[in-house]
């Protein structure tokens, strides 16, 4: 098996990729309950002009076709930001066993920065969180996408 570090690797992969195209580096993996990986996604609003095309929609809608079901019960998802309130209300929905993310987001983050949504009294479903995976990577990858962009 796999550790959450080397996960998190993979989708700072996909995050990497995301950001050579254009998009916002953000990278996801849903991975099963027998620690294989099921499925992942990145960024790809712009690519598709689809506003809820964020990293965890992607590899979630993914693992949902791949199963054949809604529910990801059991399942993992690595991130490498935490997740805004609607991809948080995504996991909920399908009953993600657990989320593994590297960097907080201040400014939009649902989980522990901005909200805390899993913990909320109208959330009907509990969320294993793991944050702080590869932390400073994730971080300076967005911190330099970010740069880079301001100077064009």
């Amino acid at each position: 098996m796999k550790s959450h570090s080397e996960w998190m690797g993979l989708a700072l992969q996909l995050a990497r990729q995301a950001g050579a195209e254009g998009e916002v580096p953000v990278g996801a993996l849903v991975v099963g309950a027998d620690g294989a990986l099921i499925a992942a996604g990145a960024n790809r609003r712009e690519r598709d002009c689809d506003p809820t095309a964020h990293a965890e929609v992607v590899a979630m809608r993914l693992a949902g076709q791949k199963l054949g079901a809604w529910r990801l019960t059991g399942c993992t998802l690595y991130v490498t930001l935490e997740p805004c309130a609607m991809c948080t209300g995504a996991l909920l929905q399908a009953r993600v066993e657990r989320l593994v993310y590297g960097a907080d987001d201040p400014k939009a983050g649902a989980i522990a920065s901005v909200y805390n949504l899993p913990e909320s009294p109208g959330s009907f479903h509990r969320l294993e969180v793991i944050a702080g995976i590869e932390e400073a990577a994730c971080c300076q990858l967005l911190t330099d996408w970010f740069a880079q962009r301001r100077t064009r």
